[in-house]
């Protein structure tokens, strides 16, 4: 990237993006959490409306099988999302070898449950320790491992987070009720199209008579992401 004929490295144009942002990335993160969690009962908006309008023409015109899109529907609702990313780590957190492989081979060990898929082909775990606490996100748009987590959550494709993430790490997670001692290193992990990351959590003291199914209850998409802790 260059600017006047001088170049700027990618870390230098961040930093610039999140000075910019800082006035109004707090607010901007808050806003972008409160969207998320808040209450859709309400009036379907334009864009629904449109949607829908233009599926009852597309299934009149025999253009479009309602019962392809209720799988599609399905599919998201119940069989994609954070659930397999928490079968991930409570393997992980049972049985020792896996969690070896995991760490090795990210990829081929998710494979091994059949939990790879479109947007998470290529991955990469990494674990959470007394010493060492992971962030991801994506710089450039919102890369996300879809077949463990589901569709991105809305404050993770803000400018805001995808700009101080990587400058400010400590600051961000405290905007998320996360306090990180400076003892602790922050590493963050940019996801890419070629690559998506998982954190592995460390697993929360008093959970030792818990069986797999049980703490996979207990794993949360954002501590996998990295935002929370368990």
């Amino acid at each position: 990237m260059s600017r006047g004929g001088q170049k700027i490295g990618r870390r230098k144009f961040l930093k610039g993006a999140a000075v910019g942002a800082a006035a109004v990335s707090s607010t901007a993160i808050s806003n972008a959490q409160d969207a998320e969690s808040a209450d859709h009962q309400h009036v379907p908006s334009d864009i629904a409306l449109r949607v829908k309008a233009l599926e009852t023409v597309l299934t009149e015109k025999n253009l479009l099988d309602p019962s392809a899109l209720d799988e599609v529907v399905d599919q998201y609702e119940n069989r994609i999302g954070p659930q397999n990313g928490a079968k991930v780590v409570a393997k992980a957190w049972v049985d020792s070898d896996y969690k070896a492989r995991l760490l090795d081979d990210g990829t081929a060990a998710i494979g091994e449950l059949d939990l790879l898929g479109r947007q998470g082909e290529h991955m990469v775990v990494v674990e959470n320790t007394t010493e060492v606490h992971n962030l991801v996100v994506c710089t450039l748009c919102s890369c996300y491992p879809w077949p463990t987590l589901g569709l991105p959550p809305t404050w993770y494709k803000s400018s805001a987070y995808r700009a101080r993430a990587v400058i400010e790490p400590r600051a961000v997670l405290l905007e998320f009720g996360l306090e990180v001692s400076d003892e602790t290193e922050i590493r963050v992990w940019d996801s890419t199209a070629e690559m998506r990351y998982l954190v592995l959590p460390r697993r929360p003291e008093g959970t030792e008579d818990m069986n797999e199914e049980e703490l996979a209850d207990i794993v949360t998409r954002d501590s996998m992401i990295g935002v929370a802790v368990l």
